[in-house]
């Protein structure tokens, strides 16, 4: 290991990570491939932040950039919440969003911290949901389309599409990859009912006991939807975790859930984590509730956030959302240059 300011590093990880314009293309990508580097490779000289190796290469190290790249990968900020944010939820203005700059940072900022935001006073246009997406992104186009409409129908193919309440839920689990972030649009809302409630599934996941969470993340089961254009099908389990063991995302859907095929002896406890999971998630500690009006919009992460909504009469008003499908991805890449 060589010792350079604060921080002890590997030859191998030094030579690697040398900037020079052997090493490293003008446009930030690299040039030369780590296979190519000897096994015993050392380290023959060292001269402050300049350092000889023994295939005959020397690097210069920026010590800023070296302070900001050594140890361990620190995991992505976030901030899980329950229904004591329900007088603080994170909420702009559609124009000042709209308009970019540091209110388009801010209002990304929360999406990616918290799981979600709200745009209050937009315009009642058809197809704002889809501009919206696009100040930051790309729209995921599914076989509902560029966009979908949420109303009352008659003989609907999705509950969404009726007056009755909605559980919290993943959108699309069936679908391979899941869209990570969907959008809601409100143009009328004269309706009673029809609430819009979110919960941190994040949250709800770190309270479970721990052969709960275990078993929600060792057995997959299947979601599926059919109509007369498309059938969709996949299997994930309810929760995914990434390599520190941390929650990277829930698919839960009573609507869409196939018969679950699961060893015998597991049945009876996976039904006990599997409801327990389900109605933590309508508890009242975890779950925040708003009425949307027309103009307004909400997000979601929907691998984190679940969305649902309380019923409301089919008659004697109008309730239409406009919903649309985008990538976190794209989301992620606005927020970093706008906070270059």
């Amino acid at each position: 290991m060589i010792e350079l300011g604060d921080h002890r590093f590997h030859p191998l990880w030094l030579r690697d990570n040398c900037a020079c314009p052997q090493c490293r293309h003008e446009s930030g990508q690299r040039l030369l491939d780590t296979r190519s580097l000897p096994d015993d490779l050392s380290v023959l000289a060292v001269n402050g932040y300049e350092v000889a190796f023994s295939d005959g290469h020397t690097s210069v190290f920026d010590p800023d950039w070296l302070q900001a790249h050594a140890g361990v990968t620190r995991p992505r900020a976030r901030r899980v919440w329950g229904a004591e944010i329900q007088d603080d939820l994170p909420s702009a203005p559609y124009d000042e969003v709209a308009a970019g700059g540091g209110a388009l940072r801010r209002w990304l900022a929360w999406v990616d911290e918290l799981g979600f935001a709200i745009l209050t006073g937009g315009p009642t246009e058809p197809e704002t949901v889809t501009r919206t997406a696009e100040l930051f992104g790309f729209v995921r186009e599914t076989n509902y389309g560029r966009l979908f409409d949420v109303k009352t129908v008659v003989n609907p193919t999705n509950l969404a599409y009726t007056g009755l309440g909605l559980g919290a839920h993943t959108d699309n689990p069936y679908r391979e990859p899941t869209p990570t972030l969907q959008l809601l649009h409100c143009l009328a809302s004269s309706t009673d009912g029809g609430e819009n409630t979110l919960v941190d599934a994040f949250r709800v996941a770190r309270d479970l006991p721990p052969h709960d969470f275990d078993l929600l993340v060792q057995l997959p089961i299947r979601f599926r939807y059919a109509d007369a254009d498309a059938e969709l099908e996949a299997e994930t389990p309810v929760l995914s975790v990434d390599a520190r063991g941390d929650v990277q995302a829930v698919h839960y859907n009573t609507r869409s859930v196939q018969p679950f095929r699961l060893p015998a002896d597991a049945v009876g406890r996976y039904y006990e984590a599997y409801q327990r999971f389900g109605r933590m998630l309508e508890a009242p500690e975890y779950r925040i509730q708003f009425k949307l009006g027309a103009g307004d919009l909400f997000i979601v992460d929907n691998l984190r956030v679940m969305h649902g909504r309380t019923g409301y009469a089919a008659t004697g008003g109008e309730r239409h959302l406009q919903g649309c499908y985008a990538d976190r991805d794209g989301l992620r890449s606005t927020l970093a240059v706008l906070s270059r």
